[in-house]
């Protein structure tokens, strides 16, 4: 909205995001439980386009978001401990969100494109991730910064993971058909699987790492046994048709291939899903069931061996069997493997996840393709037990992508209609009013009647609905156009609407009261409507508008015109032509001056509705221009396309204002608010976007030069690659962004403006930029510099420093580390890096020998007095405690050594009791 006008300056007030609704679970990411408040099994998180949502299933509400930029979520993790939630971005950057104060705690740049799978280790202090870049990055959630990438597949990572009882070993697979082991240590693969003919689509290590089973694109799960070598048993290389991998001597373990599990489902493993505790193992394919399986403790294998035994020997004695198989008495496959009753689901599943809980019951939530989560639970203590359905959440959202939106005459409520109901909104809490289902009619159209209590829905079929909010109900069906009703306006007078269909017409209704034909309400009124004229044209119709002041109809045609009409005789009175695709969108000002075409050839027009002049044309978006519409009472009106952007723009000066966040792929329509202080919009990631207008004033010039620098920024400067002379194989756990760019910067900055104001004795005023950091002196400048370079980007700011920016850097080491002991970490990654990096350069360097040496003997002296510091404290505060507790008679830290030990007693006997599965069935 226009406030004025400050000399040449024109000021508007900015619209900013206000929700994102309708979305309860994407399908690209996966679904997991959390823990919250110590409760297990109630709730779950998803990713919900670019947020995570934590669900109540119990509740059906939210009780969490975790958000970053417009970022897709492709991959989540929680933590062991439950504290902290590892998000992967299609950005391949990868965010640690703090479960209780909802902010992001690091970010690691690990991937060049999406991340696909993200796994802690046993105490959540390292993370492994993949990525559809091919590779695996450790990063270390303590220290934040990346440890090392694993490069070895050709293909995407479908899956990595942690060893529990073998250290520093990493799983992973790959759409390159090969599973590999990696030793983190030595950052290399000691071990491929290679027996696999088609894309691993997931692995899986069950049962503290006993097996390993993946998944392909057959209906088989390739199941292996991994048995550590002994001394006994050297690994040696088997050729055997058993052992389908080479073994190394480097190989803690012998992996063995021991059979398969016959999937009952059709179609490629999609998911492969095991619980914590390796015991229960999940997948499902391409149709609508979870198979289950459950794998043995070598207790409960060796009973069913046992029992299996004694059957063989009956036989036997009995002479039935005459031939002795020897593998027969030996532990098969079957012993250790049970199959539990399938999960039947009413759609395809997307995404799943298990929890087996103390009391035998197994949780099972599953996201879909259609926008909802279920909750499962199966009995797994009783025989023939069937699976449950516990909770659906599902009336949060639509079911479909959603085409239509439009706001109530008062702006309190949003209609949104997709291919199979029609739901209503509350504008302030962004909760479901309303669902109205349209008995399979896909609307693609929708219009508040005045009152608010009666919305006008267009199906795709040509059929015009009217719904009765308050009920809830479609109180008509009116067959007004044979093939797609594209638009629904009102007219002036609010007395009637104007249809315009795939059917070449354009038809006029009025409102009318009539009686209700339900028997039992023969006294009561409902809306009905009333067909005034017909229009018939020689093209499909687009779109519809009417001017405010009665006198013109607009109608936008296929064969790319928008052709404008008399409103009381019909009579032809202008054709605007010049787009060079059809009109998918118009709309008219408030004063009947100005009309505004949006066209599928990525233009938006502007024309004078006195003669018909085109006055500008606009090159609005990167696609098809799909929707908008004017702010009342102004001539600013938004714009959306499926470049998914949206957009206001300013008719008077022809200019674009301000470009919203929009959607993450296609955007199908937007509403603004009678009133103008919001818009909603809808896409095809499956959110309902609301903006608010703000207080704040928002100068164009200002708003320009802000996108500029945000293109300058999508670009490095320096190239994506990060490489050094020398090293053309270094291949750093981090990418370069643009914080790494702005460091390298900085501290070259610093090293200018400090060298300098040595030179001048370190006399007179302060720098700007020293006062600008809060430093007193060049040795405070520099490691305020280092310190304010986030921790996964610091390798590559460092590693864009010339070498005699490196060098000079090393000079002011040994001054650094003595005048300041409390940053010696951070003063040893510098170092470190550098000499890693640079190390031949410096070794030729005779200049930098006495700085080498005094660094060296400086650093030691300084870790060595913070090793003793830190040790001084440990024993010191264990002395305290003891005496603490022996004068006063009671334990310190009683209540977190109490819950603690309750923790331990209930892993211990769940650990005891352990759980007795059903048979297979069939």
């Amino acid at each position: 909205m226009t406030l004025g006008k400050m000399g040449l300056t024109k000021q508007y007030l900015s619209y900013v995001p206000d929700a994102s609704f309708n979305i309860i679970a994407s399908g690209r990411a996966n679904i997991s439980f959390v823990t919250v408040n110590g409760i297990d099994g109630r709730y779950v998180m998803v990713a919900a386009a670019e947020k995570v949502i934590v669900w109540n299933m119990r509740l059906g509400e939210k009780v969490a978001e975790f958000k970053r930029d417009k970022q897709e979520v492709t991959y989540l993790r929680a933590s062991p401990d439950q504290k902290h939630l590892a998000v992967g971005y299609a950005d391949g950057v990868i965010e640690l969100f703090d479960f209780a104060s909802k902010e992001s705690v690091c970010s690691f740049a690990a991937h060049r494109s999406a991340v696909s799978a993200i796994n802690f280790d046993l105490l959540g202090l390292k993370l492994i991730s993949g990525g559809l870049d091919n590779d695996l990055v450790l990063s270390d959630v303590v220290a934040h910064e990346g440890k090392c990438r694993l490069a070895g597949h050709t293909a995407p990572i479908t899956q990595a993971c942690f060893m529990q009882r073998y250290q520093d070993v990493v799983v992973s697979s790959s759409k390159d058909t090969q599973i590999k082991f990696w030793n983190l240590e030595t950052q290399c693969c000691f071990k491929t699987i290679v027996d696999h003919r088609t894309e691993v689509w997931g692995i899986a290590l069950m049962r503290n790492d006993d097996f390993l089973v993946c998944g392909t694109a057959d209906t088989q799960l390739s199941v292996y046994r991994i048995a550590p070598c002994t001394e006994e048993q050297p690994a040696q290389p088997i050729i055997d048709g058993s052992t389908v991998v080479e073994e190394s001597t480097v190989s803690p373990f012998r992996c063995t291939a021991v059979g398969s599990i016959q999937r009952a489902g059709h179609g490629r493993t999609i998911n492969l899903v095991a619980d914590v505790n390796g015991q229960v193992l999940g997948c499902h394919g391409t149709d609508k069931k979870i198979e289950l399986f459950y794998f043995c403790t070598m207790e409960e294998a060796m009973k069913k061996l046992t029992k299996r035994m004694k059957k063989l020997d009956t036989k036997s004695a009995n002479g039935k069997e005459t031939t002795a198989n020897p593998d027969a008495r030996q532990l098969a496959l079957t012993d250790e493997i049970k199959r539990l009753p399938s999960i039947p689901t009413s759609e395809k599943v997307k995404s799943f996840d298990l929890l087996l809980g103390s009391r035998n019951e197994l949780r099972v939530c599953c996201t879909f393709l259609k926008n909802f989560v279920q909750l499962f639970a199966l009995d797994v203590s009783k025989k023939q037990a069937e699976p449950v359905t516990l909770h659906t959440i599902t009336k949060q959202g639509h079911a479909s992508e959603v085409r239509s939106v439009s706001f109530s005459s008062d702006s309190l409520a949003i209609a949104s209609g997709s291919a199979e109901s029609l739901k209503l909104w509350s504008r302030s809490t962004q909760a479901v009013l309303r669902t109205i289902p349209t008995d399979g009619g896909y609307v693609v159209s929708t219009c508040f009647v005045p009152g608010d209590r009666h919305v006008l829905v267009g199906l795709k079929t040509g059929q015009l609905l009217i719904v009765d909010i308050v009920a809830a109900e479609v109180i008509e069906r009116i067959e007004a156009h044979e093939k797609e009703l594209w638009s629904i306006v009102l007219t002036p007078d609010k007395h009637g609407c104007v249809t315009g269909g795939g059917d070449t017409t354009v038809k006029f209704w009025s409102f009318e009261l009539i009686a209700s034909p339900k028997p039992e309400q023969n006294e009561a009124k409902v809306l009905s409507l009333l067909h005034k004229n017909t229009l018939k044209l020689e093209e499909t119709v687009l779109c519809v508008r009417l001017s405010q002041n009665g006198k013109y109809i607009a109608v936008a045609l296929l064969d790319t015109t928008v052709k404008i009409f008399f409103l009381d005789s019909l009579k032809f009175y202008l054709s605007l032509y010049g787009h060079k695709l059809p009109v998918l969108t118009m709309d008219i000002s408030y004063d009947s001056n100005i009309i505004v075409t949006g066209s599928a050839d990525r233009t938006i027009k502007i024309w004078g509705m006195d003669f018909g002049d085109c006055h500008r044309s606009l090159l609005a978006h990167d696609n098809s221009v799909t929707s908008l519409q004017f702010v009342p009472k102004t001539h600013l009106f938004f714009s959306c396309g499926r470049d998914g952007k949206v957009k206001q723009w300013d008719a008077d000066i022809f200019q674009k204002i301000i470009t919203l966040p929009g959607h993450l792929g296609e955007a199908y329509n937007l509403a603004v608010s009678p009133n103008g202080r919001y818009v909603v919009s809808c896409g095809s990631d499956r959110t309902l976007r609301l903006f608010e207008r703000t207080d704040e004033p928002l100068v164009l010039q200002d708003v320009q030069e802000e996108e500029r620098e945000e293109m300058e920024n999508a670009t490095l400067a320096t190239g994506e690659d990060s490489t050094v002379p020398g090293l053309p194989g270094l291949r750093l756990a981090s990418k370069k962004t643009i914080g790494a760019e702005k460091g390298a910067e900085n501290i070259l900055e610093c090293l200018e403006v400090s060298k300098q104001y040595e030179a001048e004795g370190s006399k007179g005023p302060l720098p700007p930029l020293m006062f600008a950091f809060s430093a007193t002196d060049t040795q405070e400048f520099l490691l305020s510099v280092l310190g304010r370079i986030r921790a996964s980007d610091l390798e590559e700011s460092l590693l864009l420093l010339p070498f005699s920016a490196v060098c000079e850097l090393l000079e002011r080491i040994p001054k650094l580390t003595t005048s300041r002991r409390d940053q010696t970490e951070l003063i040893c990654k510098v170092v470190l890096f550098l000499f890693r990096v640079h190390q031949k350069p410096i070794v030729n360097n005779q200049v930098l020998l006495p700085v080498i040496q005094q660094i060296i003997s400086t650093l030691q002296g300084a870790i060595g007095e913070l090793r003793d510091m830190v040790g001084t404290n440990l024993y010191a505060s264990q002395m305290l405690q003891r005496e603490v507790e022996a004068n006063q008679g009671c334990a310190l830290f009683r209540d977190a050594t109490k819950h603690r030990q309750q923790r331990e007693r209930r892993r211990r006997k769940r650990e005891a009791a352990k759980r007795t599965f059903v048979q297979i069935t069939k």
